[in-house]
């Protein structure tokens, strides 16, 4: 297998966050489900944003997170969304290459807007999403970038982009050209919502071409249909090759050849915002298998991007990944 140009390139949604600290009566008068990704339309978006009040706005999108984690350890990434020429748009580019992620996607006009995500949080750091998906899901297979994905080592799948029938060609073709290569595919489920509208299609992706898993105890439980999430992390761990599986403040999970490894949770002195604690996660652990870490180290990695992620308002570190690994020991 030749070397690879990047150590991850991620397919995903260009979104941008609009993240607005809130009380739980602003959840309860507009018919919000805490702790969820819930889609709206243009409409319930503005009406929203004109309720919430003060709001912050920064690029995310849960995979264009990762790889700017990524990046922030010190890792070469590369990032496929679609956006539109407009002021979101050229947002979102901005501050996507700022991060060193490679983010060749040109803005298309005349379309729908570039989406965006309204981003409540309680004041017990719980985040509470409302996505205008925008034209970023309509994103299809001609707009996967061969080349990159055959210098990627691994492709990295955001399942909240499975929602339309192009977008799922367009994973598939990215496999396709992945596994061509001698490449690894990793696939991140995204939200245990997502993994309702889509199981069985989940099923056959991931038995037909994904290495990688990534979801936390309500995704993969959801994924297997069953309450135990035991049963479910075993599960994923006979079907992939590597399953990383987050429970929150106790941790994670990664299976590998079918031997698990428990992985604590990074010590986080004040919770702020879990916005982007999964998307950061999984930087870290794609980090360390591209690397070559063991799961053990991969997953110390994810927990400390995590802890970093949630001790502050958004979904991009605040400080060097790198040096923080390196100043706490995880990294030599």
């Amino acid at each position: 297998m030749p070397s690879a140009d990047f150590d991850v390139v991620a397919i995903g949604n260009a979104i941008v966050d609009i993240i607005a600290r809130c009380d739980e009566s602003f959840l309860s008068r507009n018919g919000i489900e805490k702790g969820h990704m819930h889609l709206v339309d243009a409409d319930r978006i503005s009406a929203l944003y004109s309720d919430v009040g003060q709001a912050i706005e920064i690029s995310g999108g849960s995979a264009a997170n990762s790889m700017v984690g990524l990046s922030s350890f010190g890792g070469k990434a590369a990032f496929i969304g679609k956006v539109a020429d407009d002021e979101f748009g050229n947002i979102f580019g901005h501050d996507v290459r700022a991060a060193k992620v490679q983010f060749d996607s040109k803005p298309v006009s005349g379309g729908a807007p570039t989406s965006r995500s309204l981003i409540a949080v309680t004041p017990d750091g719980e985040r509470t999403m409302n996505t205008f998906l925008g034209i970023s899901t309509d994103l299809d297979d001609g707009e996967i970038d061969p080349t990159l994905i055959e210098k990627a080592e691994i492709t990295y799948l955001e399942g909240y982009l499975f929602d339309q029938p192009e977008a799922k060609a367009a994973f598939r073709q990215a496999v396709s050209i992945a596994k061509a290569k001698g490449r690894r595919v990793a696939l991140t489920l995204s939200d245990s919502f997502c993994v309702d509208r889509h199981r069985d299609e989940f099923r056959t992706l991931i038995k037909d071409g994904i290495d990688i898993l990534f979801a936390n105890d309500s995704e993969i439980t959801a994924l297997y249909q069953t309450d135990s999430f035991d049963d479910a992390a075993k599960q994923a761990g006979q079907e992939v090759d590597i399953a990383a599986l987050t429970r929150s403040a106790e941790g994670s999970i990664i299976y590998s050849n079918h031997s698990a490894t428990k992985i604590a949770a990074a010590p986080v002195s004040d919770l702020v915002d879990t916005t982007g604690a999964g998307d950061l996660y999984a930087a870290g652990v794609l980090y360390g298998i591209a690397k070559g870490l063991d799961p053990a180290k991969s997953g110390a990695l994810g927990s400390l991007a995590a802890a970093e992620i949630i001790s502050h308002i958004g979904a991009r570190p605040e400080a060097s990944l790198a040096e923080l690994a390196k100043k706490t020991g995880v990294l030599g």
